[in-house]
């Protein structure tokens, strides 16, 4: 569950840092289409009786979630990249931001598609699916804005 949330803070520092009403638009897309499936994911967590993370720095191994430590997933933006990205703005933010989104949605795309096909819980391989399509679409729309 680390890596959604991992995005959600990413995603919050568009504000004040980009006057780009189409990253902030993405942006905003972004965190109302992650923040339901955040909440889903704690919720099964809460029925299964084991601890929901309160943020990107404390998920390690989760029973059940075999993607090792958040550092280990695809598209984790690392501390370096987090604080260059706290500290650009403009246009240097948007390319950044971007560019670091898109690679964080193909890891994203990756274990979901993982999740597809050795997924066991059919609730859990239903949301990779809508993960996956989802992501997918929001990529296309961060290369318009990269080539533009």
């Amino acid at each position: 569950m680390s890596h959604p949330v991992h995005a959600q803070l990413s995603l919050r520092r568009a504000a004040g840092r980009t006057w780009n009403t189409d990253v902030l638009g993405l942006a905003a897309q972004i965190i109302a289409a992650q923040q339901p499936e955040i909440d889903t994911m704690s919720g099964w967590l809460k029925s299964w009786d084991k601890e929901v993370p309160a943020d990107s720095s404390d998920m390690g191994e989760m029973e059940g979630m075999d993607h090792g430590s958040s550092s280990d997933m695809p598209g984790m933006m690392s501390d370096e990249d987090m604080a260059s990205l706290e500290a650009s703005s403009g246009s240097a933010f948007d390319e950044q931001f971007l560019t670091m989104m898109f690679a964080h949605h193909k890891g994203a795309i990756e274990m979901a598609s993982q999740e597809e096909v050795d997924g066991t819980y059919n609730h859990a391989v239903d949301l990779a699916k809508r993960i996956r399509a989802d992501q997918t679409a929001e990529i296309s729309t961060m290369q318009k804005l990269l080539s533009s």
